[in-house]
């Protein structure tokens, strides 16, 4: 039977701003994504998420992003490769102080929100973020069928597929990235998810199905009611964790 992980966004609230329940959805994930002060996040905060995700015993990977908290890293900007590779580096090199402060070593890089987008079509963005992953060893939480798989396995970079618990999809098979994340039905997440590791399927939201590839499926921690949308997820894909 195949495997899956179920990743998740972290550490995402800064100085006194709260957001998102990560300690409520740390026992439902296997890997905890940690913002690193870009679109989000702090020097208390990362040191905190990454405290909490070791007494869970789930992995730690960066979740870096473009440099635009006001717009949470969802709004896309014009950037060059290298200054892509730059934003990783320095990111993804500050969590790792604070994960291996707490004798913990770096799982994974996972780029963020509009950043992630713009490396599914954009083999520059693409090759940026495989010339940090590579620098730093680390595989990435990618996306299937797009610049980034094929930029990724050109230079080697191993890489997973993820699929988006809380997110709707086009007719191309493409997640749609929102500023904000509305409430979903568990009971709904669950049967999609399922679907996407079973069948390799979703639906679009024109009602057409797509193919999709699901190594690990991702929630969201803002999502309103994430804590339960964790907890579907987790039990609807129990026999494939």
């Amino acid at each position: 039977m195949m495997k899956v992980t179920i990743n998740c966004d972290m550490g995402e609230a800064f100085g006194i701003y709260r957001f998102g329940d990560d300690a409520a959805c740390m026992p439902y994930v296997t890997h905890a994504n940690i913002a690193c002060g870009f679109h989000a996040s702090d020097p208390s905060v990362m040191w905190h998420t990454v405290r909490a995700a070791k007494t869970h015993g789930i992995a730690i990977g960066s979740h870096p992003g473009l440099p635009d908290r006001q717009g949470f890293g969802r709004r896309e900007i014009q950037v060059t490769r290298d200054e892509v590779t730059g934003f990783i580096l320095y990111q993804t090199g500050a969590l790792k102080a604070f994960v291996e402060s707490e004798g913990l070593e770096l799982s994974h890089i996972k780029p963020h929100g509009a950043l992630f987008g713009m490396a599914q079509r954009d083999e520059k963005i693409a090759d940026g973020i495989a010339e940090a992953a590579l620098r730093f060893g680390l595989p990435v939480i990618a996306y299937s069928d797009c610049a980034m798989s094929e930029v990724f396995t050109r230079r080697g970079v191993p890489f997973s597929c993820e699929f988006y618990a809380d997110l709707d999809y086009d007719d191309q098979g493409r997640q749609i990235i929102t500023r904000e994340h509305d409430p979903v039905k568990p009971e709904h997440v669950a049967r999609k998810v399922l679907r996407a590791v079973t069948e390799g399927k979703t639906h679009s939201v024109t009602g057409k199905d797509v193919t999709v590839v699901a190594d690990s499926i991702c929630v969201h921690s803002d999502t309103p009611n994430a804590v339960e949308v964790a907890k579907a997820v987790h039990t609807a894909l129990a026999g494939y964790l």
